[in-house]
């Protein structure tokens, strides 16, 4: 049960955090790495209302289901770029910085196939949604699910 609405009580900081998405969202990088490390780091922080939201959004832009159920496992699943899967070990390094900061051989490989300003701009893309899985989470947002529960 969502604990209280945090953008009804403090729009303001809201608004802070959306301007940052908003940043992100026009940053220039595309669209199908913005979505998968949303995903991913929704799936590592274990927010459901950002998961629902997210894999609709991907889903909506046509981000196919396969990819996103292997998202957990990118390592060994085929179906990702090198571009994607650097953006996927940032944004892993990123959002797990507690567990060992980020690693040079992760910013080695991010550095192959980002530019400066794309690694900044990525790195805005892991606040923004470190950000809101934290907001979501610590106030228990409930997930805007529209699929029925499986059969028992």
């Amino acid at each position: 049960m969502q604990r209280l609405d945090a953008m009804k009580i403090s729009p303001a900081a809201y608004r802070a955090l959306a301007g940052l998405q908003a940043y992100v969202d026009q940053s220039g990088l595309e669209r199908t790495v913005l979505d998968l490390v949303k995903i991913r780091a929704s799936q590592i922080n274990g927010c459901a209302f950002c998961l629902v939201m997210h894999t609709t959004d991907a889903r909506k832009a046509g981000e196919s289901d396969e990819r996103m159920h292997l998202l957990n496992a990118w390592r060994e699943a085929p179906v990702f770029t090198e571009r994607e899967r650097a953006a996927l070990g940032w944004i892993e390094a990123l959002t797990l910085v507690a567990e060992g900061h980020v690693p040079d051989e992760v910013y080695e490989q991010a550095r192959k196939h980002f530019s400066e300003k794309e690694l900044v701009d990525l790195s805005a893309a892991a606040v923004a949604i470190n950000g809101w899985n934290r907001v979501a989470i610590a106030f228990r947002a409930t997930p805007q699910v529209t699929t029925k529960k499986a059969a028992a």
